[in-house]
């Protein structure tokens, strides 16, 4: 999985192993309206399923109030084993920043590389959490391809992007020019400190 402040919290971390025989209908209706506890058991039944509606409710879950039901959500549509490609990326569309950037890193999560001109495109987002996400999810796919749009990421002036496109630059192994270092070096935060040490000097 993607690790990062903006992903963390989406980790596989919820159990499958009481997954309720919960029939089509009423698992919807539970994405719908159901309690928080109803939402996860609905997701977890419909974690396999290749219904084009129903996946697009799964990915409305992503906005959930409820940070469980929105895990669960994450957790359904990494491990659905049925081609969804076209149903997430559709969805980088979205209104929502929540769903633009989740999704990002579910194509990740998921190995979807053909994914990932859609991914750029989102290294410009107007949210700064959603360019954190798609630089975490291109480098994650080793997008050698947006090496281009990684290094003009490391100007950005929110520091989690910043960050993001430092590991994104690390994950893809494109070497940086020791000015390049010296002006990520200048921002005093540690974790970046910690990130440099793991980046190519480019001779």
């Amino acid at each position: 999985m993607i690790l990062g402040k903006n992903q963390q919290k989406f980790e596989l971390l919820f159990s499958r192993t009481s997954i309720s025989n919960v029939g089509l209908e009423d698992a919807v209706k539970f994405l719908e309206s159901g309690s928080s506890e109803e939402k996860i058991m609905a997701l977890e039944s419909l974690a396999n399923t290749s219904d084009r509606a129903v996946i697009q409710k799964i990915i409305s879950s992503l906005e959930d109030a409820d940070i469980r039901v929105r895990g669960e959500a994450f957790s359904s549509l990494v491990l659905n084993e049925n081609s969804i490609l076209e149903s997430l990326t559709q969805c980088l569309n979205s209104e929502s920043k929540n769903i633009r950037g989740y999704v990002a890193l579910i194509l990740a999560n998921r190995k979807e590389s053909g994914a990932i001109p859609d991914i750029i495109k989102l290294a410009w987002d107007e949210r700064s959490m959603v360019r954190a996400c798609a630089l975490g999810a291109l480098g994650h796919l080793r997008a050698r391809e947006a090496n281009a749009v990684i290094l003009q990421c490391l100007d950005d002036l929110n520091m989690e992007v910043k960050k993001s496109a430092v590991k994104a630059a690390i994950d893809i192994g494109e070497p940086l020019s020791e000015g390049t270092i010296r002006g990520i070096l200048q921002q005093k935060d540690a974790e970046l400190e910690r990130l440099v040490t793991k980046i190519k000097i480019k001779k």
